[in-house]
């Protein structure tokens, strides 16, 4: 089964010709099985999995003049982006030195709130392309700085697709977690946990991690579940998963708490920014706040205030999945 499963997902070299994806890496997108020699619009739109690539047919004789656009949520906690998002754009920059690296926002409010209050121009992936077009740029990596490939990556995706012909090549990355180690896949999840468990405190037997995701009603919230598993194969002692919008949520996870006789939590984010989420919903001192209900329910609460984008290894994380998308725009 895992083999025909392979065969039906995969993108071949000559379906990728295609489509546009020439011979990405193992870890970067599938292959349809080669025998697929006619292999139909449908079939091949079912197939866009992974790191995508698409090369423009009509724009093949303009010459290459190349940049990364990377995609963030954004926040306006300033002080935070700073630390996260702007330091995950310096450095996937570094790694890139003589390319033009451009940032975005996804969230349009967003951008219109910082645009009121600091009076900064970040503009949205549509708006950054256009300027990208309109300075003559052909080929663009976009690149996510999204947690797991839900909504908010799904925007990605539809970006990819509307703006893909206005350039002669387009690529675009995964999310920090997207493979989960199947079909001779690396493991997103476990890379991404080992990551964030340098930052983990040390716990006793009546002590817990609570890791506070985002939550999505994108298909996509099952990634907390296969995460939750990499952190029970991965042993790490008394952590939990539990998101803000999502499933599980806080009410799901004091039940196991108390039944394990946990009497000390240390809450912290799993978001790129420890903006309104992390700061109030997590962290606040409102009734309704995750301390609060947890100080409510007889536990001492301590927090950990900080985004994903302030651990080193997660940037470097980042920097990779930009690398992919770069790689793949530089490919033949």
């Amino acid at each position: 089964m895992k083999r025909n499963f392979k065969k039906m997902l995969a993108m071949s070299l000559a379906c990728g010709a295609v489509f546009g994806l020439g011979a990405p890496s193992v870890d970067a997108a599938y292959m349809l099985n080669p025998e697929v020699t006619d292999a139909t619009p449908a079939l091949l739109e079912a197939s866009e999995i992974g790191a995508l690539k698409y090369d423009n047919p009509k724009m093949q004789n303009l010459p290459n003049k190349d940049a990364i656009l990377v995609m963030s949520f954004g926040t306006t906690f300033k002080d935070s982006r700073e630390k996260t998002i702007e330091a995950t754009v310096k450095a996937i920059q570094a790694a890139h030195p003589n390319v033009k690296v451009e940032l975005a926002f996804t969230s349009h409010i967003i951008v219109d709130r910082i645009k009121a209050k600091e009076g900064l121009d970040i503009p949205t992936p549509e708006a950054a392309l256009k300027q990208l077009k309109k300075d003559g740029y052909t080929r663009i990596a976009l690149c996510s700085l999204d947690v797991v490939p839900g909504m908010e990556y799904a925007y990605d995706k539809a970006i990819f697709n509307e703006y893909k012909d206005s350039f002669k090549r387009m690529t675009l990355g995964t999310s920090l977690i997207y493979w989960q180690g199947q079909e001779e896949q690396r493991d997103d999840v476990k890379e991404a946990l080992s990551a964030l468990s340098t930052q983990f405190p040390e716990v006793a037997d009546n002590e817990a991690i609570l890791i506070m995701a985002h939550g999505t009603p994108h298909p996509a919230n099952a990634y907390y579940s296969v995460i939750q598993s990499g952190i029970n194969r991965m042993q790490l002692k008394n952590t939990y998963i539990y998101t803000v919008e999502g499933w599980p949520g806080l009410e799901d996870i004091i039940p196991e708490l108390k039944a394990k006789g946990i009497k000390s939590v240390t809450l912290m984010p799993l978001m790129m920014v420890a903006g309104d989420h992390a700061n109030n919903d997590m962290a606040g001192n409102e009734p309704d706040s995750h301390k609060s209900i947890l100080m409510k329910e007889g536990f001492k609460v301590n927090t950990y205030i900080h985004g994903i984008g302030e651990n080193g290894l997660i940037r470097g994380l980042f920097v990779d999945r930009a690398n992919e998308a770069w790689d793949m725009l530089q490919s033949k």
